[in-house]
């Protein structure tokens, strides 16, 4: 079985050249399903489900917020929420490779999940300036935000991912080490850079798995 996990930078195009990895390789295709399929399991809305495990809990519960009726201060209580929800998505992404198909997974700590799988490792990135234009141009009709206001969400939300990084691993996102490939995006199509990149794991994987020889 051939395992790709893909972490990103948000705007990188990671999400992109995921799933044209996946085309291209004739692999299964995972990102929204793994929020889906979690979401099913705890009978709760997707993006509910997204949102907490998306935004660390010590940063989203406001300052304000005493205690609840159960006696667990709110922010105790979203821990404990986002905890459980973090388990269920080892649960389901373990469950994903247990079928033994091909297959590219995008975010969710995949690398991390699933390290004893040995899967081919990228990291996406790409100059802050390159992801505001990205964003802009996949922004949904009516949302005008300025490139300040873009390049301030692109922040948060990779600081967010690094959190929670830290929290599963201990380890740091975008650390070179981590990965077998780093692919800087800046001033390429996607579209033209996935067929060199799914060149490059079909060389990785016919190597075979160097934790074997």
């Amino acid at each position: 079985m051939q395992i790709i996990t893909i972490s990103r930078e948000f705007g990188s195009g990671g999400r992109e050249l995921g799933k044209r990895l996946a085309d291209i390789l004739s692999y299964d295709y995972y990102d929204k399903e793994i929020i889906e399929k979690i979401a099913e399991n705890k009978g709760m809305d997707k993006d509910y489900t997204a949102f907490i495990l998306e935004n660390p809990a010590w940063r989203t519960v406001p300052l304000h917020f005493r205690r609840s009726f159960s006696g667990m201060t709110a922010l105790q209580a979203e821990q404990k929420l986002q905890t459980s929800l973090l388990l269920e998505q080892k649960r389901v992404i373990e469950a994903i490779v247990e079928v033994g198909r091909d297959c590219v997974i995008v975010g969710r700590n995949a690398d991390v999940l699933l390290k004893a799988y040995h899967p081919l490792r990228l990291f996406v990135c790409a100059e802050m300036s390159e992801k505001i234009r990205r964003c802009m141009e996949r922004a949904e009709s009516g949302e005008n935000l300025t490139h300040r206001e873009i390049e301030r969400k692109i922040r948060s939300i990779d600081k967010n991912r690094q959190q929670t990084r830290e929290m599963i691993s201990g380890s740091r996102r975008g650390e070179c080490s981590a990965y077998h490939l780093i692919i800087n995006t800046t001033e390429w199509e996607i579209k033209e850079l996935a067929p060199a990149v799914a060149e490059f794991a079909k060389h990785w994987f016919g190597r075979g798995n160097p934790c074997e020889k």
